[in-house]
């Protein structure tokens, strides 16, 4: 009898240590207090998967006001993530054997849309799905008339006509450029070929097996009374509307969903939608040492090999990720333009150490302005660029982001100040000169705005 309570004992403790090692370590915590601390980021979701057990940690708040923390049932936008659902939904036809990776995109689309070829090839479905059909990042008809909402009137005719219009400047498959108009793209002819939209598709095919209720393209009353505000430089954003490029990046999520996510994919439980999922996380182009699935990126942490993808949205940023062959996973989500993604990564075997973060220049003068407004932050700014800039982050994007802040809510003796003191600050860099020019513009200083705009060019 003593002798089972003490193998019971020794059990317990070895158990005890298994589980701690298989948490979230502390170093990976700290520093993402870090992150919130110095103001890169407002809140950080922080998920570790070994197979059915998860060990959640949060840190930081829904917004700048209201002091909300954020967890795993907090809605965030998980931007790019969205590339791997549809791959996967593309993966779904392939292996029910109603679509082929090696069909032209032609064959999917209107006949009146013509798209472009080279050398006798067609661009295919595997090409789009692999970022090498030779199409660009973004097209160049891309114009938003609201650029906190950029994507929201993009229409699929603006597609249509950016493909009718476009060279492909290389050989299809020949090389890897990463493209959110081809994802894009990719998630419209899904919606052609099935006959539903893409939001339909995402939530039959993928959240309803995989038992994801809160992710979707657009809010319900929930998600909207849990989501976490979009931050970008410290200052609160807008929320990003993804319509006919919705494939490309247009998916809201919780954690707690995108756990489920990458436990259907690692196999931990089998959806319906499990063979897609393994099918698309198989090596579909290779070149140059560079490998990926379709649309999973693959990394190496030593004899490791790390299935990947991250996202980013104006005010959102995102990773998940697995080690492939075993039921080890990360989700890491974040209310703001700060980088997550190294997290992610030290959990899945990354050695690199963090580098401590240092504060941001952006958020402390926005601060300044609101509190003692804006002479005094121009004298705070200068004072700290002049006796501490080792402890913040300069840089001319972050009084740039700020001085467009304050134009869109029509405060433009503000944003002049601004973008007058990143002029001043960066007299060699094009961009504050075109945005000071921009800024006079619009108070109808012509002398000022050619001025500028002549310095910029």
């Amino acid at each position: 009898m003593k002798k089972i309570t003490l193998l019971f004992v020794a059990l317990l403790a070895y158990l005890q240590v298994v589980s701690q090692s298989e948490k979230i370590s502390e170093e990976v915590k700290t520093h993402a207090q870090a992150l919130v601390d110095t103001e890169h980021n407002v809140g950080i979701v922080i998920a570790f998967i070994n197979g059915d057990t998860v060990d959640f940690f949060s840190v930081g708040t829904t917004d700048l006001q209201n002091n909300i923390p954020v967890n795993e049932q907090s809605v965030f936008e998980i931007g790019s993530i969205s590339k791997v659902f549809t791959t996967t939904l593309l993966a779904n036809e392939i292996v029910n054997g109603t679509m082929k990776l090696t069909d032209p995109i032609s064959k999917y689309l209107p006949k009146e849309v013509s798209v472009p070829s080279r050398n006798g090839r067609e661009i295919t479905l595997l090409d789009l799905a692999t970022h090498t059909s030779g199409l660009p990042r973004m097209p160049n008809n891309f114009e938003p008339k609201n650029p906190n909402n950029p994507y929201v009137d993009y229409t699929k005719e603006l597609m249509y006509a950016f493909l009718l219009s476009y060279e492909l400047p290389r050989d299809i498959g020949s090389e890897y450029e990463y493209s959110n108009y081809g994802m894009g793209l990719l998630g419209h002819i899904l919606e052609l070929h099935t006959g539903k939209s893409y939001e339909d598709l995402i939530i039959e095919k993928i959240a309803v097996p995989c038992e994801m209720p809160n992710t979707k393209l657009v809010f319900n009353d929930y998600m909207k009374s849990h989501l976490a505000k979009p931050h970008a430089q410290g200052v609160e954003v807008s929320n990003w509307d993804l319509t006919s490029l919705a494939g490309a990046g247009g998916i809201r999520s919780t954690t707690k969903d995108m756990v489920q996510f990458v436990q259907a994919n690692m196999g931990v439980f089998k959806p319906s939608i499990y063979d897609a999922m393994t099918f698309s996380q198989k090596a579909a182009y290779e070149n140059n040492g560079m490998k990926m699935g379709l649309g999973w990126n693959f990394a190496q942490n030593g004899k490791d090999t790390v299935v990947w993808h991250n996202g980013a949205t104006a005010g959102y940023r995102s990773f998940t990720g697995f080690i492939k062959g075993t039921q080890k996973g990360v989700v890491v989500l974040g209310n703001s333009d700060g980088d997550i993604g190294r997290l992610g990564m030290k959990l899945l075997g990354d050695p690199r150490p963090f580098s401590v973060p240092k504060v941001s220049i952006q958020t402390v003068i926005n601060k300044e302005i609101e509190t003692n407004g804006i002479q005094s932050a121009i004298k705070l700014y200068k004072k700290l660029n002049a006796e501490s800039s080792n402890g913040y982050t300069f840089s001319e994007d972050a009084l740039n982001t700020l001085g467009y802040k304050y134009a869109a809510e029509n405060k433009d003796e503000i944003a002049l100040e601004l973008f007058k003191l990143n002029v001043e600050s960066y007299p060699n860099a094009s961009n504050p000169y075109d945005s000071l020019g921009e800024m006079y513009l619009k108070l109808e200083d012509t002398t000022n705005a050619i001025s500028n705009y002549t310095k910029s060019l």
